[in-house]
């Protein structure tokens, strides 16, 4: 074997897999880590709340209790979307939550040696709601930083 070779074969088994739940908003493609994903619950119409700031898309009953939901499109200052969406039920060090998406995808298996940071030309905002990408074959994986999608945080990040 050649010494590139070798080199190649070690930083694969160097590299840690990691499965992704991919998501879609319009053509983004958008991956969630799975340890983060309690349910998925399709077809979802979140009642709106009034005076709500504007990254809540509304609430809906799971499984007894109500769930809040963050609206992914308006966070990254997309139009909202007609129709049902997906929600992710994600939890997080200040309880679960919703994560409202187009659509959810498949879950990807990805690898650490494909990841690639922020670049530094994003704001603040999006660089904390966001964990760099991953490149795939035909695409990028932006990979989301549940943590920071918890509507409490953003709450006390926007006051």
């Amino acid at each position: 074997m050649s010494t590139a070779a070798m080199a190649v074969s070690r930083k694969e088994k160097t590299a840690a897999l990691v499965e992704m739940c991919s998501v879609r908003l319009g053509s983004a493609l958008f991956g969630v880590p799975i340890t983060h994903i309690l349910e998925i619950v399709g077809s979802a119409r979140p009642q709106p709340v009034p005076l709500a700031p504007v990254f809540v898309g509304g609430l809906v009953h799971y499984r007894g209790d109500v769930l809040t939901t963050v609206s992914l499109r308006q966070l990254l200052d997309m139009p909202p979307k007609d129709g049902p969406q997906d929600i992710l039920v994600l939890e997080s060090s200040g309880g679960c939550f919703g994560l409202l998406v187009d659509s959810v995808g498949e879950v990807l298996t990805v690898s650490s040696a494909d990841h690639e940071p922020n670049p530094s030309i994003l704001d603040g905002r999006r660089r904390a709601l966001f964990a760099g990408a991953y490149k795939l074959k035909d695409s990028l994986l932006v990979m989301l930083n549940p943590e920071q999608l918890d509507p409490m945080r953003l709450g006390a990040a926007q006051a």
